[in-house]
């Protein structure tokens, strides 16, 4: 099990400096190899997919750990590090920060094609890839946008997604880790981590008490379009005379006070401009109703589908079908092992202990005694 708690991610400026970058990439061919001889490729996605041994490893490769500049850095220099020995290590790495998360398709593809997979498991890895970054813009509605999408893959097809999201009002950030291994479900709880400075309002509809909000939501677009609308406009016009603004920690959210016949006020916590009147939204909604998904994750996967979509649908299935959404951050988990007093939490002595074998690793690099000593005491201090 991963640690539960929290870790505080600060919103990096400027750039690596470049002798750093070398230094990352130089140590990340040499733990990359080690790791993969000794535990195989698709052992080494699953461990990518863990917040706790992520963050290991990028406080190994001397970044600071508790930047968000290690996310984007460490994965720059992961892909750097392997390139040209990808077939032979059976890694893959895709996406990256800003511009190049767009391309992780495309790179997906291309490696499809040069290691002869079939088109249905590249078709898979892509829809995996995309549907991972939609998960977290549009289901866990937490303030923080996407701005780093990477895919990580085996040639078995085994893999993970770590991508990052800020949050510009706060100047912090967190990261989502997905591991397909463990996925059953990808709109229900998906993540095999996710790692946070603090907990903020969120729209939650990944939760396992978001099931009923997802079900309404699905049958809402399987329904009549101009029914789904009259719900809609109900909400316009009781939240549009009644909804005020109000200030919270996140500096990103809204709560909404409705009051429909004969029912109490009740709060609704959702991001802003939820039903302003919108004919894109409306263009969205007779789409999705035009195509019928048959599920709640197919209903996600179109396109124009997004997070005020989402938020619509969320607020008609609560509001008039009673179906309330879970409002509980996601982010549960942390880099700190805790502290023999308890503080701030009692030592996760499995996270400990497989901590320690992760450093077992570092005595088989080829570097000077010197520099081995001064990565562990490194990552000791920082655990």
């Amino acid at each position: 099990m991963i640690q539960r708690g929290v870790a505080t991610f600060t919103l990096d400026s400027g750039t690596c400096p470049r002798w750093l970058f070398e230094r990352m990439v130089r140590l990340g061919r040499q733990m990359v190899s080690i790791l993969v001889q000794e535990y195989g490729p698709d052992e080494f996605i699953r461990r990518i997919a863990d917040p706790v041994w992520f963050q290991s490893l990028g406080t190994v490769l001397a970044f600071d750990w508790n930047a968000s500049g290690l996310t984007t850095i460490l994965t720059a220099a992961l892909k750097e590090a392997i390139r040209g020995a990808e077939k032979d290590l059976g890694i893959f790495i895709c996406g990256g920060k800003g511009k190049t998360s767009r391309k992780t398709p495309d790179e997906i593809r291309d490696w499809g094609q040069n290691l002869s997979l079939p088109e249905s498991k590249v078709d898979n890895l892509v829809y995996n890839s995309k549907m991972a970054a939609k998960v977290d813009s549009s289901l866990v509605q937490d303030g923080f946008q996407i701005y780093h999408h990477s895919f990580f893959f085996s040639k078995k097809g085994v893999w993970a997604v770590v991508q990052q999201g800020m949050n510009t009002a706060n100047q912090t950030a967190r990261r989502y880790h997905w591991y397909s291994e463990n996925i059953t479900d990808l709109v229900c709880e998906p993540h095999s981590g996710i790692i946070s400075q603090v907990k903020v309002p969120a729209l939650n509809l990944t939760a396992k008490e978001s099931q009923n909000t997802r079900e309404i939501s699905t049958e809402l677009v399987q329904g009549n379009y101009n029914s789904l609308i009259n719900d809609i406009q109900i909400l316009r016009k009781h939240s549009c005379r009644l909804s005020r603004a109000v200030s919270l920690k996140s500096g990103e959210s809204r709560l909404t006070l409705l009051k429909l016949e004969n029912r109490e006020y009740r709060y609704h916590s959702v991001l802003s401009e939820d039903f302003s009147k919108s004919r894109y939204l409306e263009r969205i909604l007779f789409k999705a109703c035009e195509a019928s998904p048959e599920s709640y994750e197919r209903l996600l996967s179109l396109e124009g589908v997004g997070p005020k979509t989402m938020r619509a649908l969320s607020l008609v299935s609560e509001i008039i079908y009673g179906a309330k959404p879970s409002y509980e951050d996601p982010a549960r988990y942390s880099f700190a092992h805790g502290g023999k007093d308890a503080t701030p939490y009692p030592v996760d002595r499995k996270t400990y202990d497989f901590t320690i074998e992760f450093l077992r690793i570092i005595q088989r690099m080829k570097l000077p005694f010197s520099e081995k000593n001064e990565i562990i005491n490194r990552l000791r201090k920082n655990g």
